[in-house]
């Protein structure tokens, strides 16, 4: 068996998550971590991609629900503070999330999406993945945020 290294950062609301970073120097320079460990993992939570759309709205989509901001920053926040409602209703916090899916429908918007994602997480930084795509659930909608934490044992 492999031996463990000391994780760059323990995750402070659960010490089961640490960052990894592999030139821990240039983290800096990362606005995502190249990996997570999860030891003794709790409890997964898996949450569903949020839009700017509300998190409850009608199915088929009713389109008069979905008038998203142009901008792509009010658009992350809407996406992030949905996902914020989830994790508080779970008694969780942004420290507990270990990885993040983007999608984007322009690869152009990715570092306003960092600078308003980091907003939320501070200097905790997941494991993320992002992927660009033709169009996402409802007309104008540019970026859908999908997250996995983890519960404290």
């Amino acid at each position: 068996m492999a031996e463990r290294t000391i994780a760059f950062k323990t995750s402070p609301s659960n010490p089961n998550i640490g960052e990894i970073q592999t030139i821990p120097e240039r983290h800096k320079e990362m606005p995502y971590a190249p990996a997570i460990r999860i030891q003794s993992p709790g409890d997964l939570l898996y949450i569903s991609g949020a839009t700017a759309s509300p998190l409850y709205h009608a199915h088929p989509h009713e389109l008069h629900e979905h008038a998203h901001p142009v901008e792509i920053g009010a658009q992350t926040r809407l996406s992030m503070d949905t996902i914020k409602s989830i994790l508080e209703h779970e008694g969780l916090t942004w420290t507990d999330v270990v990885k993040v899916v983007r999608y984007l429908t322009d690869m152009r918007d990715m570092d306003e999406i960092n600078v308003v994602m980091n907003s939320y997480f501070g200097d905790w930084k997941p494991a993320s993945t992002t992927i660009c795509v033709n169009q996402l659930s409802t007309p104008g909608a540019r970026v859908e945020l999908e997250m996995t934490a983890v519960f404290p044992t």
